[in-house]
């Protein structure tokens, strides 16, 4: 099979891409900006370029028989930098892969399109309801690929909350904090309750978002087996390190006034941060999505709770020297 994958030197990307370097029958094609990355030495196929750069696109999609879009922007200081990648460059690939012909498109958005959960899980079926710049983004893109599909498409959009394990670098930091003993929660670690999902999980839901043929646009949110709370968060987090944690409870309106002021800081330098206003606003609310339609579906079974998924993750943050 010939797969195009864009977003495969990131850190989904890159399981993604051992995952389908599995098959040997499998041609593996990956955008590359810059650096390979995690894809050195794998047997990738590189296509030079990014999400803006039509011939390469039009290169990594020709025969091919589906194309992962993983890639996005998480960041950025304006509403309309996330649209330019994340909506635009998004519908640029679904219309050159419909006249290339592709059969098959998976392309991962996120629960934040979705918005916080309140009384109960989100489902699919819940009106989009985003509460940052990034959110609002995917939701526009989801808006769009329903306007922008064919008749014959069939294109599968995955809906992740919080990703961790092996190379991850965004959740890094709080693990790292943890590993001297402290653990940040904020707001009330017993009743604030998240999903959160391996990486190897959501690779194996991209896997069977490949094998649905139907056409259409199906959406499924793809998480961990259960919601948990920030105690039980820190308590897997102190069993996988092997320490005893102090709780350092952060009520909600310190977390914005810190966003803000990164902000406000890092943008004197012209560095926009991960830490910033909208992130703050996320920070304090809950996100949590069920996994029945994904489960009777498409037979998606997640491996790792959290124990062992923190377990899987902080002990090659360690043999990696990041912890």
């Amino acid at each position: 099979m010939k797969v195009f994958v864009t977003g495969a030197t990131g850190f989904i990307g890159s399981h993604l891409a051992d995952a389908l370097l599995e098959d040997p029958q499998n041609e593996v094609r990956c955008l590359v900006r810059t650096e390979l990355k995690w894809l050195r030495d794998k047997g990738i196929i590189p296509v030079k370029g990014d999400l803006h750069d039509l011939p390469a696109l039009k290169k990594g999609l020709e025969g091919a028989d589906v194309v992962f879009h993983l890639a996005a922007l998480v960041k950025a200081p304006k509403p309309e930098i996330f649209f330019r990648t994340n909506v635009e460059a998004t519908e640029n690939i679904i219309r050159m892969a419909q006249k290339a012909g592709v059969p098959k498109m998976v392309i991962l958005s996120s629960l934040a399109a979705a918005g916080p959960s309140f009384q109960k899980p989100v489902t699919e079926a819940d009106p989009m309801l985003p509460v940052s710049m990034y959110g609002q983004s995917k939701k526009d893109m989801e808006e769009m690929i329903h306007r922008v599909a064919g008749p014959k498409d069939s294109i599968t959009i995955l809906r992740p909350p919080a990703v961790y394990g092996p190379r991850e670098e965004q959740i890094l930091s709080f693990f790292q904090i943890a590993s001297r003993g402290i653990c940040p929660i904020v707001g009330s670690g017993a009743t604030n309750r998240i999903s959160m999902v391996h990486v190897d999980d959501v690779v194996q839901g991209l896997m069977l978002a490949w094998n649905q043929t139907k056409t259409g646009v199906h959406t499924y949110f793809v998480s961990g087996p259960e919601v948990y709370t920030w105690n039980e968060i820190k308590d897997a987090t102190a069993q996988a390190l092997g320490k005893k944690l102090i709780t350092l409870p952060l009520p909600p309106k310190i977390v914005t006034l810190v966003g803000a002021l990164t902000e406000s800081a890092a943008g004197l330098i012209g560095n926009y941060p991960m830490m910033n206003r909208d992130k703050a606003k996320e920070m304090t609310l809950q996100w949590t999505c069920s996994i029945r339609k994904i489960q009777q579906e498409l037979g998606f079974k997640p491996v790792y709770g959290i124990r062992e998924g923190l377990e899987d993750t902080i002990s090659w943050y360690r043999r990696h020297r990041w912890l």
